[in-house]
């Protein structure tokens, strides 16, 4: 049984060595191109030009009637496209990367690219106020600055931004290529289908585009942002640690015997303190410790008599009743 596609599940002894991506020339070129386009799409529309007049052919059209059998399919492959569900899916993949890979720069990523679509795109939508085509009310006309938000297309530039992350943050060229090639797929995928529908405009849908296109080209200018960031969020884990391994008691050492009291000892231990030192009740607390520690007792009331076979000293005859001992006379050797 082959066991090494399992073992890529588990967790990587060390971080790998990521090289977050530079914004080098040929970067900068596809972003100064991008937004470029983007400004042009935004001026042909506000002009009402010839991509005014496409919009209306396209919506007249009505593509949802002239092909009825796609229509319960792309209902599901739309979703794609939501903020919420693709957001949950890619966060989940990253979330395990992360901690195969000891780093949070993936989820990190993610986040901020979808922070730069919230405000880039909601602030053009809500700016622009295009309504969408089933709430058209002029033919020929592009809708402008009537209270709608569907221009440009959200879900296209979310599909943009959240399946491109994932080539983004390829480790491999080869990895990079088809995941590059699977989210223009999707991305393509999901604005068409919006058109299909009848959700948004031609143009809607080629703006959102762009508009996801410009936010994962202008992430390596906040990689080192992203980089701070959790180096600060590593710190205050460590600090959290240290503070939970201080709210710890200290243990005992091994191997050090603990005094254990019985029952007995520990009701004479209460009589004791209730009663005085002096007491019988401290006598019992204090045989009672005793038997305890499996040594026996001593008590002060009673003179230690001394072993047998051994001598007293006697006091003199001359001290009297001071009491001073004085050694025996030796005793004279007879024969037997």
């Amino acid at each position: 049984m082959r066991t090494d596609i399992f073992a890529r599940l588990d967790r990587e002894p060390e971080p790998p060595k990521i090289v977050a991506p530079r914004m080098s020339r040929h970067r900068a070129a596809l972003f100064g191109g991008t937004l470029a386009f983007y400004l042009a799409i935004v001026f042909a529309v506000l002009v009402t030009s010839w991509l005014v007049v496409l919009d209306w052919k396209v919506m007249l059209f009505r593509p949802y009637q002239q092909w009825p059998e796609l229509h319960a399919f792309l209902d599901y492959y739309v979703v794609l496209g939501q903020r919420g569900p693709t957001a949950v899916m890619v966060a989940c993949w990253l979330g395990w990367r992360s901690w195969r890979q000891h780093t949070l720069r993936p989820l990190l990523v993610l986040g901020t690219s979808l922070l730069l679509l919230n405000v880039t795109v909601g602030a053009v939508k809500l700016g622009l106020g295009r309504l969408g085509p089933h709430y058209a009310t002029q033919i020929g006309s592009a809708e402008m600055f009537a209270g709608g938000d569907i221009f440009p297309s959200g879900h296209t530039a979310n599909a943009v931004v959240t399946w491109g992350i994932l080539a983004y943050l390829a480790t491999t060229p080869r990895a990079r290529r088809y995941l590059s090639a699977v989210s223009a797929t999707v991305s393509l995928g999901v604005g068409l289908t919006t058109v299909y529908i009848g959700t948004h405009w031609l143009s809607d849908v080629v703006l959102g585009w762009a508009a996801g296109l410009l936010i994962l080209l202008a992430l390596p200018w906040f990689e080192p942002l992203i980089a701070r960031a959790e180096s600060w969020i590593f710190e205050l884990r460590e600090q959290w640690r240290e503070r939970r391994r201080a709210g710890r008691p200290a243990r005992a050492p091994e191997g050090v015997p603990q005094p254990v009291l019985l029952p007995q000892s520990i009701a004479a231990e209460g009589a004791a303190v209730t009663a005085g030192a002096g007491t019988p009740a401290a006598h019992l607390a204090t045989g009672a410790r005793a038997r305890a520690h499996h040594v026996p007792p001593v008590c002060p009331e009673r003179p230690q008599t001394a072993p047998v076979g051994t001598r007293r000293p006697q006091p003199h005859p001359e001290h009297g009743s001071r009491g001073t001992a004085s050694p025996a006379p030796a005793r004279p050797m007879t024969g037997g």
